[in-house]
């Protein structure tokens, strides 16, 4: 994983060197060449705040070591650099933030004698006049203290030039000459195999405190606890990485979190292709949810587009994506610790193809049966398995989907347990329907474990009668029952559905045979009315299901039998929304009395 990184660093423009890093920042305070202040810029854009890809950066090792109080350089908070927010703060606090903000105006007085431009910049912010009116500015902006803040002189970004390099680079040896974030002894770098002197303390990977970690940053790498060393050895020194080694893989790590989406149930999932691929070719984007969009029409055409691209694959159209290397990680966070989840990599080709078979497995016809549900997102097939939220499902879940979803791996069968027992909640509600991600995914459970078995499973995504499973014959037959009822009796308080799905999806055998004796007095009502042919119709369904019963009802169904059941019952009841076979059936019917 490391070296994957590294090379995505070094692909990307991620700079590898110590005391370098891409920032994203929100404000500018813009001077003239003279100094004096023109405006306060907000560099937001559509992407999100504007990133410079190599800034100053101090680890937070180095930033108190020896005790002294420091800050950032060229690129602080507002609350550093303009003392935004200072007055709210308690004593304490407030000491802390003026001496980080003139530690951050000493730090460019004495780069200013290097390169003047800063020099001008600090006399700036010695200015109590000046940072009023940077403050009134930016009050009237809304800006926040935690907000990040450079400069702008003239036309240009100091922190975009290479003239504060040097002294930069200087200052940090002094630093490390202070209290180290080196220990002694070369050792053999994990990341590169060169003889270095590994790193004491790692840099930290932000943006991770949605799944877990601080919001300060958490490492990759570290060894905090006695348990976690051996030979002697101290912290990182464990697993010795140099200093450029790590700088690299943390820098490709926030840039890859930083471009990931939103966080599913407690863990982000980062990738990234060796080759460039638009984001409309991107599997990916396909398994996440298509389009993000409602509209079935583009929906259509993104799968469509999908089967081309995999067409042009498998037709050697499309080489340059056919051999693309795709790499993946799962990753939440415990206090200051990474932790990696999963570790995902393989071939474009093998992604595409992977991404529509699952699309393929999870087809389902909609509950009315008038067309095929429209294709759910990974994180609408995790809520399908909840009652409220994603911290219901198992940490290790998450993972698994994924992994089943870009790998074509089985799925895991807690989504079997969890979806049966949403299902059964549902029954219960007249007014909640039947969720097409939660059936679907049911669906695809048993194509792709018989698929995985070297077999074919008949499950199709509209009813399969002569399917050979009897619990998916039983849930038919729960389907037609209840049917049978509300064609008889009309909407009833509590129909049999309501009233008995939960046990008979468990104990057919104590339930189907009380429910099929009692549907032959709701068939008498029918033939009493001006539905003969429908009751005829029923009767010759019902004898069609036990037929392929056999020797009677299943006594119990463990959890894929229930399952079976649950989709015998959706998609039969489908069948006869959509209303084809019993119009079609009452028509022979019509036509035999006629010919009779």
């Amino acid at each position: 994983m490391l070296t994957e990184l590294a090379a995505y660093a070094r692909e990307h423009g991620l700079t590898s060197e110590p005391g370098f890093a891409p920032k994203s920042v929100r404000w500018a305070i813009w001077l003239d060449e003279d100094g004096k202040l023109i405006d306060v810029l907000d560099l937001r854009t559509e992407e999100g705040d504007r990133r410079f890809p190599q800034c100053p950066d101090l680890q937070q090792g180095e930033l108190i070591a020896g005790g002294e109080t420091r800050s950032h350089f060229l690129v602080d908070t507002l609350g550093v650099v303009a003392l935004i927010g200072v007055d709210d703060l308690d004593e304490a606090k407030r000491k802390k933030a003026v001496a980080k903000h003139d530690y951050f105006v000493k730090l460019l007085e004495d780069a200013g004698k290097e390169y003047p431009v800063l020099a001008t910049c600090a006399r700036f912010l010695q200015g109590e006049a000046n940072l009023r009116a940077v403050r009134m500015r930016l009050s009237a902006a809304k800006a926040k203290p935690t907000e990040k803040v450079t400069f702008r002189v003239g036309a240009e970004f100091p922190v975009s030039s290479d003239e504060w390099h040097a002294w930069w680079r200087e200052f940090r040896g002094k630093l490390k000459g202070d209290g180290g974030g080196k220990q002694r002894g070369r050792m053999r770098c994990l990341q590169t195999g060169e003889l270095v002197e590994p790193l004491k303390t790692h840099p930290k990977v932000k943006g991770l405190a949605a799944v877990g970690g601080q919001a300060s940053g958490c490492v990759l790498i570290g060894f905090d606890k006695d348990a976690f060393t051996s030979y002697g050895l101290e912290q990182s020194a464990n697993a010795a990485v140099s200093e450029g080694a790590a700088t690299a893989y943390t820098n490709a790590l926030n840039e890859l979190v930083r471009k990931a989406d939103r966080p599913i149930a407690g863990t982000l999932l980062i990738y990234w292709y060796k080759e460039t691929v638009a984001p409309e070719d991107d599997p990916l984007n396909w398994v996440k949810g298509i389009t993000g969009d409602d509209s079935k029409g583009e929906e259509l055409e993104a799968i469509q587009r999908a089967k081309r691209l995999v067409e042009g694959i498998n037709e050697g159209r499309r080489p340059d994506l056919a051999r693309n290397a795709f790499h993946a990680a799962i990753l939440s966070a415990a206090g200051g610790r990474v932790m990696v989840r999963d570790w995902m990599e393989g071939t474009f080709a093998q992604i595409a193809r992977n991404a529509l078979l699952w699309f393929d497995d999870l087809t389902i016809c909609t509950r009315d049966g008038a067309r095929l549900a429209k294709d759910p997102g990974l994180a609408a097939i995790m809520f399908s398995l909840v009652r409220k939220d994603l911290t219901e499902l198992p940490p290790s879940l998450v993972p698994e989907l994924w992994r089943a979803a870009i790998m074509g791996r089985a799925i895991p069968r807690f989504t079997l347990t969890a979806a049966v027992q949403r299902i059964r909640a549902d029954m219960v509600d007249p007014d909640r329907a039947p969720n097409h991600a939660r059936m679907g995914l049911i669906k695809a459970y048993h194509v792709r474990r018989t698929r995985l078995r070297g077999g074919e499973d008949p499950l199709k995504p509209y009813l399969n009668e002569e399917h050979p499973s009897a619990a998916y014959q039983a849930g038919r037959l729960m389907a037609v029952l209840a049917r049978v009822q509300q064609k008889a009796l009309g909407d009833v308080g509590a129909n049999i559905v309501q009233r008995y799905y939960a046990a008979a999806s468990v104990t057919p055998a104590l339930v189907l045979g009380r429910l099929v004796t009692l549907s032959k007095f709701h068939l008498g009502k029918l033939e009493k009315g001006k539905d003969k042919g429908l009751a005829v119709w029923f009767e010759r369904v019902i004898s069609e299901i036990m037929g392929h019963l056999g020797d009677g009802f299943p006594v119990t169904l463990d959890p894929e039998g229930q399952s079976l059941f649950a989709l015998g019952y959706y998609q039969q009841m489908a069948a006869l929304y959509a209303g084809k076979r019993e119009e079609e059936v009452e028509d022979e019917i019509k036509e035999e009395s006629t010919n009779g």
